[in-house]
This record gives structure tokens, sequence and C-alpha cells, in this order.
């Protein structure tokens, strides 16, 4: 159901802001999207930050340095073979042209941008795999709200493609429900920690693509999140 929920709550508030964002005339929306920029790398920087530091005896320690560098060049590396953002785009043309959106030339990305913010993050594997396993969507439908707030947002100021953000985030989330009691011991503290880590890092990317011409291909840094994974059962400390 936490899923079933997530979805719902998406495309609501991908309604909402598509007929909000409609009495917007261009000036304010590029006002908004600066705004969303900005609040989602600091979004990201917050959440990074918050994995990364820690007070110790009154001193601050730094832990996640090595893990976030190798895990992001890897991760790279795997991303740009798979072409993963490429595939998002063409997965997100194939949606534009069956929905009859040919003339929103902002759909894709409008819909890359939104889907890779409310798919990434540690709190879509957690809540999938409570619910898949003890049947507790309370995780997913605590994200459902946040993402309910941030898709009339983003659907306001970039177009209907955010409402199709609703497709990856069944496909993930529903994905990880089923697929709970597989995924459920390697899910560790340790491996939530460094997911938590590298996926606020790629949400600031996100933010980067918003305040200029894309930047960073986020998609094809998304691989990271695996080798974030894989880092926390290797026996260093780095």
């Amino acid at each position: 159901m936490g899923t079933i929920i997530n979805v719902v709550a998406i495309i609501a508030g991908g309604i909402i802001g598509l007929l909000f964002g409609a009495r917007l005339n261009e000036k304010y929306q590029t006002t908004t999207v600066t705004a969303c920029g900005l609040c989602t790398m600091f979004i990201g920087i917050s959440g990074a930050l918050s994995g990364m530091f820690s007070i110790s005896k009154g001193s601050i320690e730094t832990t996640g340095t090595m893990m976030t560098i190798l895990c992001f060049v890897l991760g790279g590396f795997v991303g740009e073979f798979l072409d993963i953002d490429g595939n998002l785009e063409r997965f997100g043309n194939w949606i534009k042209r069956k929905t009859g959106s040919e003339g929103d030339s902002g759909f894709v990305n409008a819909f890359v941008t939104v889907s890779l913010t409310v798919c990434i993050g540690a709190m879509a594997i957690v809540g999938s795999i409570q619910d898949g396993i003890y049947g507790d969507c309370s995780t997913l439908v605590a994200k459902s709200t946040l993402d309910f707030v941030i898709v009339i947002i983003f659907a306001a100021s970039l177009g209907r493609g955010a409402v199709f953000s609703a497709i990856p985030v069944g496909l993930l989330q529903g994905s990880v429900t089923i697929l709970a009691r597989l995924i459920e011991p390697i899910m560790t503290p340790q491996a939530l920690n460094n997911i938590s880590i590298t996926g606020s890092i790629l949400i600031f990317g996100v933010g980067v693509n918003l305040l200029w011409p894309k930047k960073i291909k986020v998609a094809n840094l998304l691989p990271t999140l695996i080798f974030a994974v894989i880092w926390a059962f290797l026996p260093i400390s780095l």
C-alpha cells in the first residue's frame, strides 16, 4: 500500500501543480525554478553533511570521504557504460509521445529532474522494505507527504512531465517491496548511512541542473548507490 499511496500522492500533487502553474506567467515560473534549485541543493548538502560529520569529545570528525569519492568514480564509470541518463531521457521521450505531449519542450527535463528527486534517498528503500516485510507503510506515507509538496512546486514550474515521475517511483519502490526479504539483510545501518550520504550528493546535483543548463548527468551516477552498499561490507573504514 505504501507505494500505491506514494504514486497517488505524486499524481495528485502534479495535477494541483499544473493547475497552479497555468496561472503563473514566465517570470514567476523562472523564479520558482530558481527557488526549487536552491532548496534542492540545500537539502542535498544538509543530508550529506549530517551523514559525514559527527561530534566526538568536543571536536568534529569526518567519515565517509574516501567511500564517497571511490563510489562516485566507480558509479560514474558504470553509469556512463550503461548510458542510464540517455535511457531515462529516451523513456521520457517515449512517454511524451504516448501522452501526446510533443508540444511540451520541457517535458523530458521535468520528468527526469523530478524522477531523480523523488526516487533517490534512503526513505524509498527503507520504507519499501518495511512495507514488504512488516506491512508497515508509515515511512512511505511520510515520504508521500513530502513528495506531494515537492511535485506540486515542480509541476507548477517545470510542467506536466513532473506528474509522470510517479512511474519510476512505482517501479522502484514496488520492486524493492516485492524483493524486501532478499534485500533486508544487506541494508545494514552502515549501508543505509552510505546511501544517505551519496544519495544526498546526487540530490545536490539535481539542484545544480535546475539552476544551470544541464551540467551533471545525475542519472549516470546512480550506480554510486550500489557501490555505497557494497562499501559497507568491506573490512575498511574511510
